[in-house]
């Protein structure tokens, strides 16, 4: 088994957690405005949306249903619980179909 699907969680993580943190270490001292904070807390949403976006263009019936299932629960969940139920309900699919 590869490690690569491994390695790309942990820099996906890192990455996310970078862009939150550098921003607001690097506008400390500064006061931000509501505008500024709104796009400071988007920002990290952002990295993960370059990860998922290119599978809209799948035609694999799995990768579709867990882009689905993603949709669903991103309308009533906040971003680690959409994250994890994305994750499980996508590699289910797969392994099903």
């Amino acid at each position: 088994m590869s490690n690569l699907p491994l390695l790309t969680i942990v820099l996906m993580a890192l990455t996310t957690y970078l862009t939150r943190v550098t921003g607001y270490l690097l506008l400390r001292d500064r006061p931000l405005g509501p505008r500024t904070k709104t796009i400071m807390e988007a920002a990290p949403g952002c990295v993960l949306i370059t990860v998922i976006a290119p599978h809209f263009a799948t035609t694999q019936p799995a990768d579709l249903l867990g882009l689905a299932i993603s949709l669903l629960a991103a309308m009533r969940f906040s971003l680690l619980p959409v994250v994890a139920i994305s994750v499980i309900a996508t590699g289910l699919l797969r392994y099903l179909l």
